[in-house]
């Protein structure tokens, strides 16, 4: 799924605990290491509570993006699917639990062949013929960024 979040060789420069982003699938309260942080009582006002994805980039396509949180949701919803771990609570420091949680790919090729990987779940939410296009473009933007000199 990073991809559609993540979608370019720079995006995943940013994607560092020591940047205050998130590095790992997880949640959290006021948490900005989360992938996920929610944001509620105290710290907001009732009618302000909300919740951030805090993955994609300003390079992602916010149309992409979008699409992807709400198919994910609504995948989760109806496999009634529960979450596997606690949140991350205010203050948490993540490396504490990195060993414990799944870790964000660290570049797009590694997304990339998550993303297009048999079975995936980007296969299951957006079908086939889209996850070998859209992994198709990942591509030649990895090949584009390898050949070129710098």
């Amino acid at each position: 799924i990073m991809p559609m979040f993540a979608p370019t060789i720079n995006s995943y420069k940013r994607l560092d605990e020591n940047y205050w982003a998130p590095a790992t699938i997880s949640w959290g309260l006021e948490n900005r290491l989360a992938s996920i942080r929610v944001i509620t009582l105290p710290i907001s006002k009732p009618g302000a509570t909300r919740f951030e994805v805090r993955v994609p980039g300003a390079d992602s396509n916010p149309y992409y993006a979008l699409a992807t949180i709400l198919a994910l949701g609504w995948r989760g919803i109806q496999r009634k699917l529960e979450i596997s771990h606690p949140p991350l609570s205010k203050g948490h420091y993540m490396k504490e639990s990195l060993h414990k949680s799944i870790k964000l790919a660290r570049s797009l090729k590694e997304a990339n062949e998550r993303f297009m990987r048999q079975g995936s779940i980007a296969r299951e939410i957006f079908g086939d013929e889209y996850v070998c296009h859209f992994g198709g473009t990942r591509e030649h933007e990895i090949q584009l960024w390898e050949q070129t000199v710098t």
